[in-house]
């Protein structure tokens, strides 16, 4: 999964979509993926439709697909591409890395898979490689892999769908709870970070979610709530 970056077969430029919703992150992209060697930047969609039909018209080598977008969410828009542009491999580059973002992804038939904390040369590797026909997946989203993989698991996954819990208050997640959870026990974010094998940036965003979830102001406030919902002992 982390082979050195290839030169394009036929000597050319590997021809770039970007999707994004966030207009100064896709500029950003545009203007980072553009300088990379051997790629060029053929088009950017603001969200999952528009990126669909876009790479229906000009048929990318590669799609650079962000997952939280308006209109057709990246799951949803990679499952297309999928369908309609099969040879046309779709590389995730979003801020989660958790189970209930990289799975969907790459059942929706990702071949990459990146959080926006990678530099330009992962970035340039990733395209390269996926436009060679290998895949590419961020160290944080294998070692999820490899977790989820490990033989002797005591009981499934906090994010299995068919764990038989009971459901959850105010429309968390299963992911939500086990961070709030976390939170409960008093652990920091650079702890939940380690403890789930993601990054910093996927920590906060879990964390922003949950509080304006419940409605709560800070720490204290989300550990009664964890309490008085029974989301630790």
């Amino acid at each position: 999964m982390t082979q050195p970056a290839p030169t394009p077969p036929d000597g050319g430029r590997i021809r770039v979509l970007i999707a994004d919703d966030q207009r100064v992150v896709r500029d950003g992209l545009v203007l980072l993926v553009g300088m990379l060697d051997g790629i060029e930047v053929v088009g950017a969609a603001s969200n999952g439709s528009e990126a669909v039909e876009l790479a229906e018209r000009l048929r990318p080598d590669v799609v650079l697909m962000d997952l939280d977008m308006p209109v057709l969410g990246g799951v949803a828009a990679t499952a297309l591409l999928r369908e309609r542009l099969p040879d046309v491999p779709v590389l995730v580059l979003t801020t989660y890395a958790d189970d209930d973002s990289v799975f969907p992804a790459l059942r929706a038939g990702a071949r990459g898979y990146l959080t926006k904390d990678a530099d330009d040369d992962q970035v340039e590797t990733a395209i390269h490689n996926l436009h060679s026909g290998r895949t590419w997946l961020d160290p944080v989203v294998q070692a999820r892999l490899v977790a989820t993989i490990q033989p002797g698991d005591p009981a499934p996954p906090h994010d299995s769908p068919d764990s038989g819990t009971a459901p959850l208050p105010d429309g968390l997640t299963p992911r939500e709870a086990e961070v709030l959870t976390l939170i409960a026990e008093g652990l920091s974010n650079a702890q939940i970070c380690a403890h789930l094998v993601v990054s910093q940036a996927t920590v906060k965003t879990h964390i922003n979610r949950i509080f304006a979830k419940i409605a709560v102001t800070d720490r204290a406030q989300a550990v009664r709530y964890a309490y008085r919902n029974n989301l630790t002992s």
